[in-house]
């Protein structure tokens, strides 16, 4: 079992220190009157235990509030987002351990916040496109699943006015999935390649690669197919191969704001 050390686990630690703090301070005001000046412990630990408690409890059971560091979920997501992410969506995980308590499960199409398999301190953001026993078939930017193509309508091609710098000379298209719509980037030079000489475990038993923007994988039992929305610049599935269902953490619902862009303030995805 891989044991995640994150901002949670940090709050939970923190949390059973200033408890332990706040324990003891009751304990001896039972014992003994009040001192004139409170110690440094009592003021750093004891009085701070609800507040940390609080964030820890939030945290953990319902909701958190990422940053998105980078641009591989473009265009939905941009660099500075700050998310909303729901726990409740598929149920809380504990700290220090993969063990959750779920409410629900994961649902093709959805913005997932996940624990990175090779490295669980950290945690991603992708998009879920093959659910357990999925086929998945991606031919030149548009991605199939169990034989039945998402339907994908180009919106722009990367040029003209309006177009963001970190978009131009790319084409962005709009893809659905279960009668949910998104947008998504693609290199016309790329278009969502999966490299030809797959070293990976999990893909090299489960993937087959026609050409270079031609490949096909069968979802193992327990595992997920993630994909960035900037599919020619994402380290996703094509790189770590899948996620294990463990691994998930919660589903990303709105962007609360960035503070580079504040009209991307409560942008529902």
């Amino acid at each position: 079992m891989q044991i995640g050390f994150s901002v949670n686990e940090i709050l939970c630690l923190l949390s059973l220190a200033s408890g332990a703090c706040w324990l003891a301070w009751r304990r001896r005001l039972r014992r003994q009157p009040p001192p004139e000046r409170k110690p440094l412990w009592v003021t750093l630990g004891a009085e701070l235990f609800v507040v940390i408690a609080l964030m820890f409890t939030c945290r953990v059971a319902l909701a958190d509030w990422p940053k998105v560091p980078s641009g591989s979920m473009e265009p939905t997501l941009r660099v500075g987002d700050y998310l909303l992410v729901n726990h409740l969506a598929y149920g809380p995980r504990l700290p220090f351990t993969n063990t959750a308590i779920e409410t629900g499960q994961p649902q093709r199409g959805d913005v997932v916040v996940f624990r990175f398999p090779l490295d669980v301190s950290e945690f991603y953001v992708k998009r879920l496109i093959g659910l357990p026993g999925d086929v998945v078939r991606f031919q030149n930017g548009v991605v199939s699943v169990n034989g039945e193509p998402f339907s994908a309508e180009m919106v722009s091609d990367g040029t003209g006015d309006g177009v963001p710098a970190e978009d131009r000379g790319q084409w962005l298209q709009r893809e659905t999935v279960q009668q949910r719509q998104h947008q998504i980037k693609l290199n016309p030079f790329v278009l969502g390649r999966l490299p030809l000489n797959v070293k990976q475990p999990g893909l090299a038993q489960n993937c087959s690669v026609e050409a270079s923007a031609v490949w096909q994988c069968t979802v193992p039992a327990g595992q997920y197919l993630m994909l960035g929305d900037n599919r020619d610049n994402s380290e996703d599935s094509r790189v770590w191969g899948f996620l294990p269902h463990e691994q998930v953490y919660g589903k990303a619902v709105r962007v609360l704001f960035n503070l580079s862009d504040m009209s991307r303030s409560w942008t529902a995805l």
